[in-house]
């Protein structure tokens, strides 16, 4: 049964996860499977697409219908828009709510890829953008109409974009902006369990309440501005 109120906080929420619908080694049942292993409430499925590929949600939405019949655990079908051209990430973005996608991500200016300039600003314009993942050297401009348009920013627990993670911290913070920790899973090894994600907030220098803000609050505020009811908040 999945938690509502104050609940366990020991069960996880993690937005931004890849199968290998792109990039990821795992089918989304397995990624799905182990998440469920280490005592995850939630996860979206949120592969790489740009137009070439965006086409193939549908798909993703049929293996994830079939584990939220299942099994104790809700999965809801994302996409990361990743290295479009800046112009087209609001086309891209409504695209894939057309196709059904529940949790857009946009794949950040990120300090370990030479992610086009402009990216993080026009992501957080978006009203379709749920997540800025691993935003890097964010500007105050762009923290502050993350604030203002409900975007979160991410604290990721990725090799590389991880370098990001104390600016990110410290601006959002200072400004007010919604900030969620993700693992940005790739492979078995990626996924972590609630305590092992508190250590990559904490090393970005959250506090304990900002930390748990961005481990229960943030996520859950981002399902029920989607206005998901099968998971009860």
């Amino acid at each position: 049964m999945l938690i509502s109120g104050n609940g366990n906080l020991n069960k996880k929420i993690d937005l931004h996860m890849h199968s290998l619908i792109s990039d990821g080694e795992l089918l989304p049942s397995e990624l799905a499977r182990r998440a469920e292993v280490l005592n995850h409430e939630a996860i979206a499925i949120t592969d790489h697409v740009d137009a070439s590929n965006i086409h193939l949600i549908p798909n993703l939405i049929d293996a994830v219908e079939d584990i939220n019949q299942n099994w104790d655990i809700q999965v809801f079908v994302g996409v990361e828009i990743t290295h479009v051209p800046v112009e087209i990430i609001s086309k891209i973005a409504k695209k894939a709510r057309s196709y059904g996608t529940e949790i857009v991500v946009v794949h950040g200016e990120t300090l370990s890829e030479p992610v086009i300039e402009g990216t993080n600003l026009e992501a957080v314009k978006c009203e379709d953008v749920d997540i800025l993942a691993h935003p890097g050297l964010i500007s105050k401009e762009a923290v502050e109409l993350a604030k203002e348009n409900e975007v979160a920013l991410e604290i990721s627990g990725r090799s590389g974009h991880c370098l990001g993670n104390g600016h990110v911290a410290k601006l959002a913070t200072e400004i007010g902006a919604d900030i969620i920790i993700n693992t940005d899973s790739h492979s078995p090894n990626d996924l972590k369990n609630f305590e092992e994600t508190k250590l990559i907030g904490l090393g970005a220098g959250l506090n304990e309440k900002e930390l748990m803000k961005a481990l229960v609050n943030t996520p859950k505020k981002i399902i029920k501005k989607r206005r998901y009811s099968r998971m009860p908040l």
